[in-house]
């Protein structure tokens, strides 16, 4: 009877600077009782990865647990593991980056546990080929993936007992494929059944059953800290496992040392199968699920995972423009660091924090407080660089092909893109450190689907006593008053965007999307004048009785003060007829329900007449944003939400608060608008 070793991981998580209380149930829930449990049994050998950021704040905050790691570390109990520091996706960052950040975990865990890591948690298990030189750099000798990495690089589904070895330019790194069938049954099977799949992946005499996944599954997620730790499923398991004959724990190292590699191995640029789901424009990843059940189970789990599979990772950079631009503002920096100082570099480093960058079916990009923090730390760099004149820079930030004018004064960080109309997609205050123009669009996302067409739950579904869901399976709960609210913009919500119609523009019609467009400037490029910071399109207004267009040109001059943005905006038109104007602003608020318009609060939208100044009371800034206009408008305002699919259900997430300054014209009209940032 063949003997087998498990090799036990958890990963510990959390997004730099997440909300406390986040941070402190995770930890009261979590990470405080695992090792509680893991202390009593000194026997059990298993691996641990946490990112720096939180094993930092344990160490300070709660010493109890951090001093229950050193005794488990210090008598042999714990194998620890590298990755970056801040928990960035290696291949998302430049090389010297990946470096510095898998250096300074290295650098803590031998200072606080006097061991040097020789393995590495590759986070969201995003492999590329090309980590490997950096890996070996940083005397990494192996890292994790999922099975799933070599399942659809054409490896055998009874070959994943083991390692394999790799290889990038002559540098070498083994490579353990971590077991599905561990990774949903731990710890949600009863502890029978866990054992019994654990020596399930019992092929020869050397096999090992490998694991490692998320430490928040045992007690953060749903229903898992009364199963895990208040019915004692973790004692019960560890145990079981202890006394089983057939099983024998064992580090990663140890596993390496006393087995051989079971072949090389060249993988493809992948991550977990849902990622690559997730990567994918949502029409696209319904047509990939589509896809998966007609050709049903059998041969998707078998040859097809070869053949049928979603997107890389990068293609987030695609899907989402905001996440592309907090990325490509990050690598900016990084490629010219050599300017910043100590406490930018360590900015830098926060900043690369993966969470923000992405967006599966939970949190990620659309939370809100997720990417304050990031260009908390962007802003910081770039105050670090403010000087008392103002700086101006033309470049291609973004890498869409498009220049971008960056505008640096002593107290602002503004950018302005050509190719969305000229408009500001950066407004930045260096004292609050804080971008009100981070914003994210309503987008269309699969997820959605379960709200416009929800199905029932299968009858045939069987309940086991003994066992608990995963958040793969759990139900959702659903609004059905949501459906209303799945409006889908159709360009970036930046600010400065010039919206022309024959109709009115109104509340509703605004807030839905359904006012008439008959101008093509809010979503087309313009061309910069670098010499007068100012943008021009010679465009047209499209009217439905006629059959062409009437040429118009529109043009933007802006101007800067250390505190205030002045648009000067001049339109022409050959087109006669009475038109009407809007200018629309879209301002990113960390409390969107407690900002206060002209001293009222914005509710389920509000409208102002004869409104030529508007005052904005930011409760969480301390600030108050100005903006004045050279004629009475009437303004338009509402809670820009998002639907996007949390544990238990739907949520709105206020993305920030969409208005427009609105008026009519014809043939010609001048509009001078000052955007202002004053002390409340």
């Amino acid at each position: 009877m063949n003997k087998i070793s498990l090799l036990f991981g958890i990963h510990m998580h959390q997004p730099v600077d997440n909300f406390g209380d986040a941070v402190d149930e995770a930890i009261e829930l979590c990470y405080k009782p695992f090792f509680e449990t893991m202390v009593k049994y000194p026997d059990f050998k298993f691996s641990v990865h946490c990112s720096g950021w939180l094993l930092d704040k344990i160490r300070v905050e709660h010493p109890a647990i951090f001093s229950n790691m050193q005794t488990l570390s210090a008598n042999g109990s714990i194998e620890w593991l590298s990755a970056g520091y801040y928990e960035p996706v290696l291949s998302a960052i430049p090389s010297n980056d990946r470096r510095a950040q898998i250096n300074k975990l290295n650098s803590y865990i031998h200072k606080h546990f006097k061991v040097k890591p020789k393995g590495l948690w590759l986070t969201e298990r995003v492999w590329e080929s090309a980590l490997i030189p950096d890996l070996a750099a940083c005397g990494i000798e192996y890292g994790v993936v999922d099975d799933y990495h070599f399942l659809s690089s054409g490896y055998d589904a009874s070959k994943m007992d083991g390692y394999y070895s790799t290889e990038e330019s002559g540098h070498s790194l083994s490579l353990f494929p971590i077991a599905k069938s561990l990774r949903y049954a731990l710890p949600f099977y009863s502890v029978k059944r866990a054992v019994d799949t654990i020596l399930e992946c019992s092929k020869n005499p050397n096999s090992a059953a490998i694991i490692f996944d998320d430490g928040e599954k045992f007690g953060l997620w749903p229903q898992t800290h009364e199963w895990v730790y208040e019915k004692k499923w973790l004692e019960g398991f560890v145990e079981a496992i202890l006394e089983n004959e057939r099983i024998n724990t064992l580090h990663y190292a140890s596993y390496m040392k006393n087995n051989r590699s079971l072949g090389i191995a060249y993988l493809n640029n992948t991550s977990y199968f849902e990622m690559g789901e997730w990567s994918l424009r949502a029409k696209q990843t319904l047509a990939l699920e589509e896809l998966k059940q007609k050709v049903g189970d059998d041969y998707f789990n078998n040859a097809g995972v070869s053949f049928i599979k979603g997107g890389i990772w990068k293609n987030f950079f695609v899907k989402y423009h905001e996440s592309n631009y907090l990325h490509k503002r990050m690598l900016g920096h990084s490629l010219a660091q050599e300017k910043l100082d100590k406490s930018s570099l360590d900015a830098l480093y926060r900043l690369q924090t993966n969470d923000v960058f992405w967006h599966g079916v939970f949190g990620g990009l659309y939370l809100p407080n997720l990417r304050d923090n990031a260009y908390k730390y962007l802003l910081q760099i770039e105050k670090s660089q403010a000087k008392k004149e103002i700086n101006f820079e033309v470049l291609d930030i973004d890498k869409d092909g498009y220049d971008e004018l960056k505008v640096l004064t002593q107290n602002v960080s503004a950018v302005f893109s050509t190719k969305f109309g000229g408009q500001m997609v950066e407004f930045g205050s260096l004292e609050s450190l804080f971008n009100w123009q981070n914003t994210l669009m309503r987008r269309e996302e699969a997820y959605h689907e379960k709200i416009l067409h929800p199905k029932e739950r299968s009858h045939e579904e069987v309940e086991i006593k003994d066992e608990i869901a995963t958040i793969h399976n759990d139900s959702l709960v659903l609004d059905e008053a949501l459906k209303a609210e799945l409006i889908y913009d159709w360009q970036p919500k930046n600010s400065f965007i010039e919206h022309f119609s024959d109709e009115e523009f109104t509340l509703e019609k605004f807030k839905n999307l359904t006012f008439k467009e008959v101008g093509d400037f809010a979503n087309q490029p313009f061309e910069l004048n670098k010499k007068k910071n100012s943008f021009k399109r010679d465009g047209g207004i499209f009217l439905d009785n006629s059959y062409t267009s009437f040429e118009t040109s529109l043009l933007k001059e802006y101007s800067f003060e250390d505190c205030s943005v002045t648009l000067n905006s001049k339109c022409q038109t050959r087109c006669e007829d009475k038109l009407y104007f809007a200018e629309e602003f879209n301002f990113h608020f960390a409390h969107a329900e407690k900002v206060m318009f002209n001293s009222e609060n914005i509710n389920n939208g509000l409208s102002l007449s004869d409104c030529d100044e508007l005052l904005i009371k930011d409760d969480f800034t301390g600030k108050t944003l100005k903006i004045s206009v050279n004629q009475k408008c009437k303004v338009h305002a509402f809670i820009l939400n998002t639907i996007s699919q949390s544990e238990s259900g739907f949520d709105r997430v206020a993305q920030g608060i969409s208005f427009i300054f609105a008026t009519s014209f014809s043939s010609k009209i001048k509009l001078n608008f000052t955007l202002e940032i004053l002390d409340v």
